[in-house]
């Protein structure tokens, strides 16, 4: 979602135009590695004592990069040792590698239509599936994809009952191999007033590996950022409305489908003078949310009690795992920026 109206996947990056904020501090001999070192941003928030054990106090918020329309959706590639992010109006896929900066690594990464057309046409939130394949939500084709070692797309959610999506967000994939995506309008040049929009409601979606579809939620405004609780017993669902900013959760039944909807955390308390809505999410090892909110990303336990805020000073659309598990990425407006934590996520 946007507030403000190969060298195929096999570790080696394409080259191409991108932005990049490095400096490489000097070296005394030229087999020595560089250090690289990067601007900071924002600022972090402690509000509870289970904060410092998640965030080390020396912790930074590095800015990375920068110069994107809205980049969302960071995920980390295990085989390159690199990430690839989206910035959805430009319709672009860029991967970014430490000493070589971001660079242009897929594009049209989410409308390949004929037409020109405007809004946020292009991939927003990624993921890996069992075999590395990069996986996107593609606003613009209305659909969930793959990207094969051709780099050609595979369409693996395209229409509920006959009827197009409207513009899949975000995605996670459970253990089984099953995904669950959200479904909002964001990619609808008009929104929900979109005249081509062939779905009364915005949905959520499960899709089984034998591509059997399964409406799971139809009652929330603007589903977007997703993801499962460690056991995956839990589904957790950001509902980026801001008359209603909450996450939702949801228990996992045994068939796959969810139960007992209730809100997990509302930050609507949180809007006053801060930036953004409940957007993308991720979870820790321990079932820490970090998701992103009013301010940047907050932190939440599985308890549900936010115990501070990594304060990007923008609005933040996503975060991600990366490297060893314990690096989170992150996606603020034009920026790709990142911080070193003490605790791991799962990455895809």
């Amino acid at each position: 979602m946007k507030y403000k109206h190969v060298a195929i996947l096999l570790g080696i990056v394409c080259m191409g135009v991108g932005c990049k904020t490095e400096t490489r501090a000097p070296v005394e001999n030229a087999a020595a590695k560089p250090v690289i070192t990067y601007p900071n941003m924002g600022k972090l928030e402690r509000l509870d004592p289970q904060f410092d054990a998640l965030i080390p106090p020396s912790a930074t918020i590095e800015r990375l990069a920068e110069g994107y329309d809205w980049s969302e959706g960071p995920v980390w590639m295990r085989a390159g040792g690199y990430l690839l992010f989206s910035d959805v109006p430009k319709n672009t896929v860029y991967s970014w590698k430490e000493g070589d900066g971001a660079r242009e690594f897929l594009k049209p990464s989410g409308y390949t239509g004929p037409r020109a057309r405007g809004g946020e046409p292009g991939s927003n939130g990624l993921t890996v599936d069992s075999q590395g394949r990069l996986v996107l939500c593609q606003h613009g084709d209305r659909r969930v994809s793959r990207l094969e070692w051709d780099r050609q797309f595979t369409a693996l959610a395209e229409f509920y009952q006959t009827r197009r999506f409207n513009s899949p967000n975000d995605i996670a994939f459970k253990s089984n191999g099953d995904f669950y995506f959200t479904d909002p309008p964001y990619g609808l040049e008009k929104l929900n007033n979109d005249p081509d929009k062939e779905l009364a409601f915005n949905g959520v979606y499960r899709v089984r590996p034998n591509g059997e579809i399964t409406l799971l939620v139809k009652n929330l405004t603007f589903p977007n950022g997703i993801a499962f609780s460690p056991d995956e017993r839990i589904l957790y669902v950001a509902v980026s409305d801001p008359n209603r900013p909450v996450i939702m959760a949801y228990d996992v039944q045994p068939d796959g489908t969810v139960d007992y909807e209730r809100v997990f955390f509302d930050a609507k308390p949180l809007m006053p003078g801060r930036k953004g809505l409940p957007d993308g999410l991720k979870v820790d090892m321990a079932g820490n949310l970090f998701a992103t909110g009013p301010g940047g990303v907050l932190v939440i336990s599985p308890a549900g009690v936010h115990l501070g805020t990594i304060n990007t000073g923008e609005a933040t659309a996503n975060c991600g795992w990366g490297d060893d598990g314990s690096v989170l990425y992150i996606t603020a407006d034009m920026y790709l920026c990142r911080i070193r934590t003490t605790t791991r996520g799962r990455i895809p």
